[in-house]
């Protein structure tokens, strides 16, 4: 006699793999913010002269490599997040309420990925809007009415949460 045949199986239907339910887009804004950061502080790094001693030059390079690395590190966990809930989260009845979500994912991780690639405050800060407007949308999913406030960071930009 088959497995099968002994239990009454139904299909189970669930939004991912692990039906935790809890999903939330602040990882990726506060990802977004550190990118933004550490892109300051990249083009806040200078030299004392043309010609720095060499020992000053270690220094910047080695400050350059270590902001380099947590701004690109950032980047990563913004993809994540964004196709966690992207992928997990939203489902196929969100599609007719937000018909350019995919759209709007691609551009994110677009955003990201440029921002990864170069030392740009202007692309750091479109990825940063994105990742908001994301925000908002998965908010607004759950029948939340987002809002935004300060977040506090150096960046002096905002978190879009919810009431």
């Amino acid at each position: 006699m088959k497995f099968r045949n002994l239990f009454s199986l139904e299909t189970a239907f669930a939004h991912c793999d692990i039906p935790c339910g809890i999903y939330d887009p602040t990882a990726a804004q506060i990802a977004a913010h550190t990118v933004m950061r550490m892109t300051q502080m990249i083009e806040e790094v200078s030299a004392s002269s043309k010609e720095p001693p060499f020992d000053e030059r270690k220094k910047i390079i080695s400050q350059i490599a270590r902001l380099t690395k947590v701004k690109e590190d950032h980047v990563e966990i913004i993809k994540h997040e964004i196709r966690v809930i992207w992928g997990d989260y939203f489902k196929e009845e969100n599609m007719k309420d937000i018909s350019n979500l995919h759209d709007k994912v691609f551009k994110i991780l677009k955003l990201a990925s440029s921002a990864k690639q170069n030392v740009d405050i202007k692309a750091a800060e479109k990825l940063l809007a994105a990742v908001q407007e994301f925000s908002e949308i998965f908010y607004k999913s759950k029948g939340l009415e987002p809002i935004r406030i300060a977040s506090g960071f150096p960046t002096e930009g905002e978190l879009v949460t919810h009431k």
